[in-house]
This record gives C-alpha cells, sequence and structure tokens, in this order.
C-alpha cells in the first residue's frame, strides 16, 4: 500500500470543485486526511481570483505512474480547460507532493501553504 500526499487546489468554484475532487478520489482510493484548506493569491499570472489550496492523504494500491493517470482524468472530469496557460484559473489542480514519505513535487520547496498543509497531515 502506497501512502501519497495531493496537493489540491482551485479557483474555479472552490466550494463546489474541491468537494466533488474529493469524492472522484474516494471512489478510488482511501482517503486518510484532508488538510486545513487555505486562501492564496495566484502565482504567476495574477489577474485572476485567488486560490482555495490544501493537501489529501491518501492510501493506494496504484503505482505512481497509475495515480498520475487517474488525477489527471479526475481533473478532466471536473471540467478542468487544459487550453488555458499553465498558471491560469482552473477548475481543481492535483499534484502528487509526498510519495511513500519522499517529497517528489519541487513545488513543496517554495510554496508556504503547501509545506503547512503535508506538516498538518503528515
Amino acid at each position: 500500500m502506497n501512502s501519497v500526499i495531493i496537493g489540491i487546489g482551485s479557483n474555479i468554484h472552490p466550494e463546489e470543485n474541491i468537494p466533488l475532487a474529493l469524492k472522484l478520489l474516494a471512489g478510488k482510493v482511501t482517503i486518510e486526511k484532508v488538510s486545513t484548506l487555505v486562501k492564496t493569491k495566484p502565482i504567476g499570472i495574477t489577474d485572476q481570483p485567488d486560490f482555495t489550496n490544501g493537501a489529501v492523504k491518501i492510501a493506494t494500491d496504484l503505482s505512481r505512474e497509475e495515480l498520475k493517470l487517474f488525477l489527471k482524468l479526475t481533473e478532466d472530469r471536473t471540467g478542468r480547460d487544459r487550453s488555458q496557460p499553465r498558471f491560469g484559473p482552473r477548475t481543481i489542480d492535483l499534484d502528487i507532493v509526498v510519495w511513500n514519505g519522499e517529497i517528489v513535487d519541487s513545488d513543496y520547496y517554495t510554496r508556504d501553504f503547501l509545506q503547512m498543509a503535508v506538516a498538518e497531515i503528515r
């Protein structure tokens, strides 16, 4: 069983899309903990709504590659528009941050909110 922490964020109807993403995740993996969700300013493209960000700790039998694919499909199921710029608005963003105790996302080191969310649920 793999222990994984996923960063989760949204700035398009986060009050709807974050619960939807968690529901979709729960259909395939075991959700163990969800961090406090916090509002953050956008990075890169600043002329957009603030984000709601946090992290979710899961247990899964999926491999890392299988989970990455499942996360992309989950983003698609929430209506994520991949034609938008990389740092543009999104319905949901799901990224593997910690894989079996190892930090695997370099954004962890530059985003205080992500460090705090991971520390809360680790």
